[in-house]
This record gives structure tokens, C-alpha cells and sequence, in this order.
């Protein structure tokens, strides 16, 4: 079965909603004008440490560039802005939205930010059809947050996607300029699995991918350092010999706080992103 785009509805467009589209389009355009760089962190699983990793490379990265920003696009289970200590209410200024600052200075939009605490997200719509529309919400709402909000000069903008392997097409059909994405992953064969299928979508999408991450990667002593065995499996290994794309880090999982993301394998990771971006 096959569709037509806007463009190809003949007869007269009472609605106007091709010239919405794309007016919304080149605003988004226009707002991303002053960002060098804009990088997905995505993954095929949930529950992988996507949104940690977001925060801690955002904040080892910004120790090393002029200004990096994260937009969250997990709508319904948001959770960098608080790993990142950025707070509300926002401040809607004569040009748009004004991100909240976090730890190092971090540019950070997100829903969570937006609703009530520990409110989940809702849609107004008809309660019967919603399945048939909420995706389109979902959508309009990610390009919102980049077409309204005033992100300023910046050398880096990571957008944390949900555990959705089309989100990644949808954000860069809406950021045609996308740099490229990071895939996360941890160690499991069931979340190689999982990742595969996303990295093979992204791929035959014609998405650049950057490499990949292995989080999880073993257990941090905070005691001694060592690192100890969490799950069994490297694939992150397979992944990226698989995608012929490079395995950027693996990431033990760290018993503590966020903090300011100095562990040497989270630095080595950005360096790492950061040397695949040059």
C-alpha cells in the first residue's frame, strides 16, 4: 500500500496545511541555523541507560565545546532534565522559548519541564480515536520544541529519542541537516537483538551513523575501581562490526550519581563522538 504526500493531493487545499508544513519546516530551519551540530542518541530498547548516557556525554562535552544542549524527545517518561539539574518554569521570551540551564551550562528542553510533578503526558483528542492520532501529536510536539525554542549559538545539540526505532527517521526528516545518531546499547544478546533492527532501519534510511555505545559494560568498583562482570554478552562489539561503524566506548555502570560525569570511560567515550564528529 502506498500514500501520497501532501504535495501530491490535487484540488484546492481549503485547510492551507501544505503551507503549514511547510512553514513549520523552515522553522525549524531557521531555529537551528546557529547549531553546528545536532546528534540522536537513539536505541531499538528500553531501558539501556540512553537518557544517563545523554546527560553524561553532554556534560563531558561541554567541558570541551562552547555550548551543547540537550532536547529531550522522550515525551512520555522524560528524565535528563533532571539528571542534569535543570529546572522550570520556563521563561518565553520575544523570540521564542528560553531553555533551562543545567549542570555546565547545558541547553535543556523537555516535557518534563512542562508538566506537573510526577503528572503523566496527556493528549486532548477523541479518547476513542486516539491511537490513530497520537503519533502525529508525538511529532508535532518534537518540532515544536525545536522550532520554538531559542537554542542560540551552539557547537552541539544531542536529542535523546525514545526506545522507538521511527523516531529516528522522523527527527531527521524534520532536521534534514542531522548530523548523525549514537546507538546505545547494553551487553545482552536480547538488546543486540533489538538495537540490530534499529541499526539496519536507520541504515536503509540513509541515516549517518556514528557508532556505538555499550553501557552497562561490567560494574564499577567505587571502592577500588575494578570493574566486575553485570551482564554477559559484547554487543556492542557485534553491533558495531556488524554496522561497520565504530564502537565509540563501553561504559561500566557507575554506583552513583550523575555528578559531573569525569569517569575516564565517559571521557574517553566523547572524545571518542567528538573525534568521529571532526
Amino acid at each position: 500500500m502506498t500514500f501520497r504526500g501532501y504535495h501530491e493531493v490535487e484540488g484546492g487545499d481549503r485547510s492551507g496545511l501544505v503551507a503549514q508544513i511547510g512553514a513549520q519546516h523552515e522553522r525549524v530551519q531557521a531555529r537551528l541555523s546557529t547549531v553546528r551540530r545536532v546528534v540522536a542518541v537513539a536505541s531499538g530498547k528500553g531501558g539501556v541507560g540512553k537518557s544517563y548516557l545523554t546527560a553524561a556525554l553532554a556534560l563531558a562535552a561541554a567541558r570541551r565545546l562552547g555550548g551543547v544542549g540537550v532536547l529531550d524527545a522522550d515525551l512520555k517518561s522524560p528524565t535528563t532534565a533532571q539528571m542534569l539539574g535543570a529546572r522550570g518554569p520556563l521563561r518565553v521570551g520575544e523570540g521564542g522559548v528560553e531553555p533551562a540551564r543545567g549542570r555546565g551550562g547545558v541547553a535543556v528542553m523537555s516535557s518534563d519541564l512542562l508538566i506537573e510533578e510526577d503528572a503523566p503526558l496527556s493528549w486532548t483528542g477523541p479518547a476513542g480515536d486516539r491511537f490513530t492520532w497520537r503519533g502525529l501529536l508525538e511529532t508535532g510536539a518534537l518540532r515544536e520544541f525545536l522550532a520554538d525554542v531559542v537554542w542560540g549559538p551552539l557547537d552541539l545539540l544531542l536529542v535523546d529519542l525514545p526506545p522507538d526505532a521511527d523516531r529516528l527517521e522522523d527527527l531527521a526528516a524534520l532536521v534534514p541537516s542531522l548530523t548523525g545518531a549514537v546507538l546505545v546499547t547494553i551487553p545482552s544478546e536480547a538488546s543486540r537483538r533489538s538495537v540490530a533492527r534499529a541499526m539496519r532501519h536507520a541504515q536503509r534510511a540513509g541515516i549517518n551513523l556514528l557508532g556505538v555505545v555499550e553501557n552497562m559494560s561490567g560494574y564499577a568498583c567505587g571502592t577500588c575501581g575494578a570493574n566486575g562482570p553485570l551482564f554477559p554478552g559484547d554487543a556492542g562489539a557485534r553491533l558495531a562490526d556488524a554496522g561497520g561503524i565504530p564502537l565509540l566506548g563501553r561504559i561500566p555502570w557507575l554506583p552513583a550519581e550523575l555528578g559531573d560525569a569525569t569517569h575516564p570511560s565517559l571521557e574517553a567515550c566523547t572524545a571518542a563522538l567528538l573525534g568521529a564528529l571532526a
